[in-house]
């Protein structure tokens, strides 16, 4: 066979290996469960909602994680000397423009910042005193888990961590940024897309409820579990709020029984106190298989 011959027989060859690479190039030639192309479209979304529901759950019966306590609270609450630098820094400003309505408003969000940086401090304790609770139970029981977030969440994070426990942080993708507190244990941390499934990831193994100060975020968590409960879609767990100030000035839960909106007997649902130890005391009333423990 001479030159000629042998060019014009490779030149075929040529082309199907090019288009053979074209095809297994190409979006529909990509394992499924590793396009993500294919996985975030729309049509996809109740298997995004599985694997969100799977990951987390596998994980944590992996790790051995029988039963927690939820503790929520505002991601703005801070360390008191953060909030007393701020402080400082806003009145500062002020005193150099003391007719600003905007530097004013500041230094009032500033001072109230101080005040709730109280909260950063009981929540870091009864992050700890649940933890210490835990740790009898090698850490497979009554868990702290957060939103993962700082504020509040942080604190009780950062309790668990104090003692050397371990405790859960349940993210979510926000329009802004949010990054996970750095006192979660990293192979507990978890990144979610829906709310819905994170809700669900918070009761599943709930033994009890915390609620610090917060924003729409701690209501929207609250009520959640408040609902689950009146409307007796899940067992009864102990509720507490933490902060009888603050919530008797932003919720009249009295107002809303004299309404007719709620029973009477549905403020039997959650509880009020002021500090951790309270809120711990409460908490262990509900556990009475504990009730002797030393902590």
């Amino acid at each position: 066979m001479n030159n000629k011959e042998n060019n014009n027989s490779a030149t075929p060859t040529l082309q199907l290996e090019t288009q053979r690479q074209a095809i297994m190039d190409s979006e529909s030639y990509r394992l499924a469960y590793t396009d993500n192309d294919f996985i975030l479209r729309d049509d996809l979304k109740a298997v995004r909602l599985q694997l969100e529901m799977l990951k987390a759950d596998l994980i944590l019966k992996e790790n051995q994680i029988e039963s927690t306590v939820v503790i929520f609270g505002g991601a703005r609450i801070l360390e008191e000397h953060k909030a007393k630098a701020a402080f400082e820094e806003a009145s500062k400003a002020l005193s150099e423009d003391p007719e600003s309505a905007i530097k004013q408003q500041k230094s009032k969000l500033a001072e109230n910042a101080v005040k709730h940086s109280y909260y950063y401090n009981e929540a870091r304790i009864l992050g700890k005193k649940i933890t210490e609770l835990s740790l009898q139970h090698q850490g497979k029981q009554f868990v702290v888990v957060t939103g993962g977030g700082p504020g509040a969440m942080e604190a009780a994070n950062r309790g668990a961590a104090d003692i050397g426990g371990t405790s859960i942080g349940l993210n979510i993708v926000l329009p802004f940024e949010q990054k996970p507190n750095p006192y979660i244990t990293p192979e507990l941390c978890f990144q979610f897309d829906h709310f819905a499934i994170r809700k669900i990831h918070f009761l599943k193994r709930a033994k009890g409820l915390v609620a610090f100060p917060g924003g729409f975020g701690t209501l929207d968590e609250l009520f959640e579990a408040l609902t689950l409960i009146q409307t007796k879609k899940i067992k009864p767990i102990p509720i507490v709020l933490v902060g009888k100030d603050y919530w008797s000035k932003l919720i009249n839960f009295e107002f809303l029984v004299e309404q007719g909106a709620i029973a009477e007997a549905d403020l039997k649902i959650f509880h009020i106190v002021d500090n951790a130890i309270e809120a711990y005391e409460y908490l262990e009333q509900h556990w009475p298989q504990n009730n002797n423990s030393k902590l």
